[in-house]
């Protein structure tokens, strides 16, 4: 096994991956670039929600991407089925994107609860916030999603003062709503957004 670059983690060989190529070496460049780095655990399984947080400024998208680059991982996000049309369709694809249509009488919930039954190995990425702006509460559509389909969720954040994109825990729906909510906002405890003052209520403490 060959060693595992100063800026990265193992990765385990449940999760779903990404081929050789140029967006792996770009990703650990930028992390370089930037003295980023990504820290924690990676649980080695197949299927996870992976809500990112907290949410303040467009550079936690660039750290991100240059993470999920970097450690070869292929990571899903959605999108609304009316952007998958022609050549920007096929990119949306190539890049992770998942269509949904928004108007059929099945939930969003339940259509991407249905894509995770069918994949051997699905990441879906969601940043539960929904503005870079300091919501005064989260989109639940994540917990949903991962209580339908029954698989973790993976807590990410974006530590501003250690540079890290850093794995926090799992966490598996329990069916207590309020509780699960309530641990995800203590597992943030301690990670500083590039902009405090744009903190979503829920993590201010």
């Amino acid at each position: 096994m060959s060693a595992v670059p100063d800026r990265l983690i193992p990765v385990g060989d449940q999760l779903p991956r990404r081929g050789p190529g140029f967006l792996p070496w770009l990703g650990l460049w930028i992390l370089r670039l930037f003295d980023w780095r990504v820290t924690g655990e990676l649980p080695n399984i197949a299927k996870a929600v992976v809500i990112v947080a907290p949410h303040t400024s467009n550079w936690d998208g660039l750290f991100g991407l240059a993470a999920i680059q970097a450690l070869k991982l292929r990571v899903n996000a959605m999108g609304k089925d009316s952007l998958f049309i022609g050549p920007l369709g096929w990119l949306l694809r190539y890049m992770g994107a998942i269509p949904v249509d928004r108007g059929t009488s099945q939930g969003m919930v339940s259509q991407i609860a249905v894509r995770f039954h069918q994949e051997p190995a699905l990441f879906l990425a969601i940043a539960p916030e929904g503005t870079r702006h300091g919501a005064e509460r989260w989109k639940t559509g994540f917990y949903q999603i991962a209580s339908e389909a029954r698989v973790p969720i993976l807590i990410v954040g974006f530590d501003y003062r250690h540079r890290e994109v850093r794995i926090i825990k799992t966490l598996m729906p329990s069916g207590d709503a309020q509780a699960d909510m309530h641990a995800i906002y203590a597992a943030y405890q301690g990670i500083q957004p590039r902009n405090p003052d744009k903190l979503s209520r829920p993590l201010r403490g």
